[in-house]
């Protein structure tokens, strides 16, 4: 039995902070996804300056777990029969109203190193870049900016992206960090998702309810069987995410799947420790911080109305992560409990169980 989760509503951050000008000092969040975002950076890099001539590498913030409909952030990059790289970048003209660039971001992009639409030849309604294979370290840097600083995408688990030949063929290759190659492992999960939620039977298959739905995402993710996933007396999916647990709980009214982690127990409420989980929900990527009943909670909600497999994989992907991260951190700090912590805090004679997957 778990504790009953409060139902505060999570928050997300009101902007994009830049990520790879931020200082190696800052705090614990801001620290993580800054290391996410050079990950990617450098095995873009590496990937750049492997590419055969004619291939074509595309990055792509996802519009459906992003949330931002019909517009398409988008670059690209193309390797010229001589050897040089030649980068696109989405502009204004193929963006919808409400997501074009507004002047400061045109700036940036420009600050940035693109030339604007239409003054490299081929460029066209996009922003152009040229520059030989040996820069691409810093190719790739600016690419990361771009998609990160000028897109607004919060984390690398947030792109996809796809890496072809010159006749239009895979290209294999390690991935790029935490990015979803289209045909790699990330889309082979979705489509065993696709074929799960519909009983492999098609689309005339009957819609599975969405707690049923939920636990077929947990399990394909998890590469077990569904009725294999651990579920407690309250119905919450558990997942052991190092020293910590995470919880995925669905809800009726309204539909809603909750994302969550008793980070810290028994640790006492004192206005530092408000503020602090305030300064690392404002640098969260999704989701929120926040101290209730003496314990600390990380929460990612996902809409369980039009319910979208994608949401929930990323929602688990960063609370597993972040959970087991931030425990140890936060504990260090303020003390407490974690949910596996065998030397931490005495308890006073609570019941916790340990499930494990």
């Amino acid at each position: 039995m778990t504790a009953d989760h409060p139902s505060v509503p999570p928050g997300t951050p009101a902007h994009h902070e830049s990520i790879l000008l931020d200082e190696p000092s800052t705090a614990d969040l801001r620290a993580k996804v800054t290391h996410a975002w050079r990950e990617f950076a450098r095995a873009l890099a590496d990937r750049l300056a492997a590419l055969p001539p004619g291939a074509h590498l595309e990055l792509t913030l996802d519009p459906t777990a992003s949330g931002i409909d019909d517009a398409v952030y988008s670059v690209s990059i193309e390797v010229a029969e001589e050897g040089g790289l030649s980068a696109r970048a989405v502009g204004n003209a193929t963006l919808p109203q409400g997501y074009r660039l507004d002047r400061a971001a045109v700036a940036d992009m420009v600050a940035l190193g693109w030339s604007p639409p239409g003054v490299l030849a081929g460029s066209g309604d996009q922003f152009g870049l040229h520059c030989a294979v040996d820069e691409s370290s810093r190719l790739a840097a600016l690419l990361s900016r771009t998609l990160r600083d000028i897109y607004g995408a919060p984390h690398p688990a947030f792109l996809v992206y796809v890496v072809v030949d010159a006749d239009g063929e895979p290209l294999p290759g390690e991935p790029l960090g935490t990015a979803r190659s289209e045909f790699g492992t990330g889309r082979e999960i979705e489509t065993e998702l696709a074929e799960a939620l519909t009983g492999g039977s098609g689309a005339d298959s009957e819609v599975l309810e969405l707690a049923e739905r939920v636990r077929t995402v947990v399990s394909t993710m998890l590469k077990s069987d569904s009725d294999r996933v651990q579920v407690d007396s309250d119905g919450d999916i558990n997942i052991r995410a190092g020293s910590a647990m995470v919880f995925v709980r669905v809800r009726d009214n309204p539909p809603l799947v909750d994302v969550f982690s008793p980070v810290l127990t028994e640790v006492e409420p004192t206005e530092r420790l408000y503020v602090k989980l305030s300064e690392l929900t404002n640098r969260m990527p999704i989701g929120r911080l926040y101290c209730a009943d003496d314990t600390v909670w990380a929460s990612i909600p996902v809409f369980g109305r039009n319910f979208q497999p994608t949401h929930l994989m990323l929602a688990v992907q960063v609370m597993t992560g972040l959970a087991d991260e931030l425990d140890d951190r936060l504990h260090g700090e303020f003390g407490g409990k974690r949910f596996f912590g065998e030397g931490d805090k005495p308890g006073r004679g609570e019941h916790r169980t340990g499930m494990y997957l």
